[in-house]
């Protein structure tokens, strides 16, 4: 069995990539964490304008092995493989179990000129949301429900914040991020590029049921998600089209931030691909 080049988490190293959990110094290095075998793997595979994301891999031996495939996929994109001791990788990792994979990825956040630019269909818009795991889940329930973008309005949380990261569970490297957009510019440039803004609010005096019944919405719409604690300020709402709530029809006091987009998203997406919707007549 091969023996681990890097055993000391004190190597100069290891500090190097241990220091990206914290939010400045990966501002300055413009480099974040990805652990375990799904993140590596879509990290491995990804570029921006050519340039692999993946720059470096920290591995147990026994995670070498039993993801060899991803080892080769890093190898692939150039990035530095290190065989590293169990304590190494406990030191790098944030998580209180690690899997035995931790990578260094380059920044991959888009534009918001360039996210405008692709004429979206369905984008997420998360403003002021400031839990990492909240982030990161949206971002995922926006990938599976075919989502265009995701746009993270300024005061938001860190997109590279080591929990929203796993959160998303590889989905941060499937569809364009723009972050530290003012939400009225965020607004102001969907509604330019023919979205239409549709505010997630529990008191919306619109009716996602009726909304669907009543078909508005299978045109390209961008979904405005608010603050876990104090949801939408009245500001943002009146930027918005319409404002919309999810019926709740058992007795459920509300539904969290991460549950109600999954649902909003897949109303839309299902709008949108059904007949006269906007993905069935530019899919055709």
């Amino acid at each position: 069995m091969p023996t681990p080049e890097l055993i000391s988490p004190r190597s100069a190293r290891v500090s190097a990539a241990r220091r990206l959990a914290k939010r400045n110094f990966r501002g300055k290095d413009r480099l974040f964490l990805a652990e375990g075998p799904q993140a590596v793997r879509e990290a491995a595979g990804h570029r921006v304008g050519g340039t692999p994301t993946l720059v470096e891999l920290f591995a147990t031996v026994e995670a070498a092995e039993r993801y060899a495939d991803i080892i080769g996929a890093a190898r692939d994109a150039g990035a530095r493989v290190h065989l590293a001791s169990e304590d190494v990788i406990a030191d790098v990792s944030t998580t209180v179990t690690p899997q035995g994979l931790v990578g260094i990825c380059r920044f991959l956040d888009t534009p918001f000129a360039d996210v405008l630019a692709a004429r979206p269909r369905l984008v997420a818009v998360l403003a002021h949301v400031r839990d990492p795991g909240n982030a990161g889940t949206v971002l995922r329930c926006a990938d599976a429900a075919g989502a265009e973008a995701v746009v993270l309005t300024d005061a938001s949380v860190d997109l590279y914040n080591p929990k929203a990261v796993r959160a998303s569970v590889g989905s941060l490297f499937h569809l364009p991020v723009a972050v530290g957009v003012p939400v009225a510019d965020a607004v102001r440039g969907l509604k330019d590029a023919g979205v239409r803004i549709v505010a997630a609010d529990g008191a919306g005096d619109r009716d996602l049921d009726e909304e669907l019944d009543n078909g508005t919405m299978g045109g390209p719409t961008a979904w405005v998600f608010g603050n876990e604690a104090w949801g939408l300020p009245e500001e943002t709402r009146a930027l918005a089209d319409a404002v919309v709530r999810v019926p709740l029809h058992g007795k459920a006091e509300s539904l969290n931030l991460a549950t109600a987009a999954a649902v909003c998203l897949y109303a839309s997406a299902r709008a949108q691909r059904a007949s006269g919707g906007c993905r069935s007549v530019t899919e055709s």
